[in-house]
């Protein structure tokens, strides 16, 4: 202790003078697991005139209240004194005397004079603080300044294990012929040109591990580029597009009062699929009754094309709606008056969801003429990156769309509206997403597989303009037509649609035993009684697929596959 204020076992002898001192033992803790010790880098010697001394308080100001490596300091003694060199930054001298805790060093933190309450930060010199006592407090939340041309890096660095006041040095530094330091740190003679060398080197090396890293990602991406190439090959084979524009006479655009709202495409016998939103605002559930006009047509192919289009019976199914277990459903079918001559229909291309490759989706993009977009299906772990490419390329907000493309709801939003898409992505459990370039109008159109077959619907997207007020998407959505199917079945059966059912039955394709079993599976799973009743009470149909398809469901163990031939 030197006039009551504690001072570290390495204070310079030269600075007491005719004083007396009291020498207390400062206990740490109890049970220390580390012993209190010091190992400090010292400079070459410096002449006792160029030393200060200033006081610091133990204890800190608000949210740094604890500075003290041994807490018991604080507890017992206000203030303690800090030698420093003059020239030396706040920081270095600090960091020599040992017993703050790296808090001080770590946070923003800087001294405050105890009286005028003027600010001295870490990395101002010592000179002018010889004498005073200042607080140690926390200047603001961020981390303190980078060094400056390297001036904060400590000129003597305790070792950062210790936990006390640094004791017990052997062989103790002598100056001014009592006290000296040891181990100094200087410049080796000759030492820049080798300095210049190994930076070379250093530089090098870098540069080399960078071309590595380049050169495997180039490898990275060029895997990526084959395994898209061939999709967009296998799309693009002259076969292949062959038999889609065959397939394309059965893709409609549809229309409400003359006006296009969206695209649909014949399912079977005179049957139009296409999604529940295009005339939801027309269609009313309760009465089962379209209030508007609504006519297909299949030949839109050029703008100077004259259809006169196939006008729209009525509409024997229809949902909009989700259920518990995450489905979200979007159809309508729709009969067209008998009269009419039809293209053939898809649902004998009808095939399962791929989990990866290419696509190609047909329909009437913004309500235009007909076209085709091969595309590529978007896995689940690629799903995140997707919306992160389209946030990053709008830094500035943008302004969005309604989800579903024959609709222009619009309003102003940032980046909540990407972290809502992403979070909606996860939920899309159901759905087959991918990028197109179908738009608005587009809805309802099939979506193909690599092998021509209708596997969804194309439904909608995630749409926004961006700041040059141009119309993107995150990413785009379609419904499987799997899913649609089973939930026609169903609305036929309990609506005892039963002419459409025997159409659907008759319509025979590859796949139709497993969509009836799948479908079977999930009447048991959810006990659907109003289905259940409807077959029950349907068993003395005299039509035979019809019979045939009710006693299939009514079929408990061992069922033997549905023969519904005539």
């Amino acid at each position: 202790m030197k006039d009551g204020k504690a001072i570290s076992s390495h204070f310079p002898c030269c600075l007491i003078n005719n004083e007396r001192l009291t020498v207390r033992y400062v206990k740490a803790v109890a049970n220390a697991k580390q012993p209190v010790n010091c190992s400090v880098h010292r400079k070459r010697k410096r002449p006792s005139g160029k030393l200060v001394m200033f006081h610091v308080l133990t204890k800190g100001g608000k949210k740094v209240v604890n500075i003290m490596k041994n807490p018991m300091l604080k507890k017992d003694i206000q203030e303690i004194t800090v030698y420093a060199y003059k020239n030396e930054y706040v920081k270095h001298a600090l960091r020599r005397d040992g017993r703050f805790l790296p808090i001080v060093f770590i946070r923003n933190c800087v001294l405050s004079h105890t009286s005028s309450e003027v600010i001295t930060e870490m990395s101002n010199l010592v000179d002018d603080l010889d004498g005073k006592t200042y607080k140690i407090i926390l200047y603001n939340k961020d981390r303190p300044p980078e060094s400056q041309n390297g001036s904060l890096e400590p000129e003597y660095m305790p070792n950062e294990s210790q936990e006390g006041d640094p004791v017990g040095e052997q062989d103790p530094p002598k100056l001014n012929g009592n006290m000296a330091p040891r181990s100094m740190l200087h410049e080796i003679p000759g030492s820049k040109d080798k300095q210049g060398q190994l930076f070379s080197e250093f530089q090098n090396l870098v540069n080399n591990r960078k071309t590595e890293q380049a050169s495997k990602l180039s490898r990275i991406q060029t895997l990526f580029r084959v395994d898209y190439g061939k999709n967009f090959q296998t799309c693009n084979e002259v076969k292949t597009m062959k038999k889609l524009m065959d397939l394309s006479d059965s893709v409609c655009n549809v229309r409400i009062k003359g006006r296009p709202e969206g695209s649909g495409f014949l399912l079977f016998g005179k049957y139009v699929l296409t999604n529940g939103h295009i005339i939801q605002n027309i269609y009313d559930e309760s009465t089962r009754q379209l209030s508007e006009k609504v006519t297909v047509h299949f030949s839109y192919e050029s703008l100077d094309h004259n259809d006169p289009g196939a006008a729209v019976e009525d509409v024997v199914g229809f949902e909009l709606c989700g259920d518990v277990s995450g489905h979200s459903y979007d159809w309508a079918l729709l009969r067209l008056f008998a009269d009419q001559e039809l293209p053939d229909a898809l649902l004998k291309h009808f095939s399962f969801l791929p989990r990866k490759g290419g696509i190609c989706i047909i329909g009437h993009p913004e309500g235009g003429v007909k076209k085709i977009d091969p595309c590529f299906i978007i896995p689940t772990e690629g799903q995140n990156q997707v919306v992160e490419k389209h946030q990053q390329d709008n830094p500035e907000g943008v302004i969005t769309e309604h989800s579903h493309y024959n609709q222009g709801h619009i309003q102003l939003v940032t980046h909540q509206f990407f972290e809502s898409v992403a979070e909606s992505l996860k939920r899309q459990r159901h759905t087959l997403l991918y990028e197109s370039c179908f738009y608005f109008g587009s809805s309802g159109s099939p979506v193909f597989d690599e092998h021509c077959n209708v596997v969804a619907m194309h439904s909608g997207g995630y749409a926004y303009h961006n700041t040059k007020k141009e119309i993107q998407s995150v990413i785009e959505f379609g419904y499987p037509l799997s899913d649609i199917m089973e939930r026609i079945v169903i609305q036929m059966v309990e609506s005892a649609k039963f002419d459409v059912l025997k159409e659907y039955l008759d319509c025979e394709y590859a796949h139709q035993q497993t969509v009836m079993s799948k479908l079977k599976n999930l009447v048991e799973g959810r006990n659907m009684m109003a289905f259940k009743n409807r077959v029950n009470s349907s068993l003395s149909c005299n039509d035979e697929s019809l019979r045939n398809f009710f006693e299939f469901f009514t079929q408990r163990e061992e069922p033997v596959p549905m023969d519904i031939g005539n």
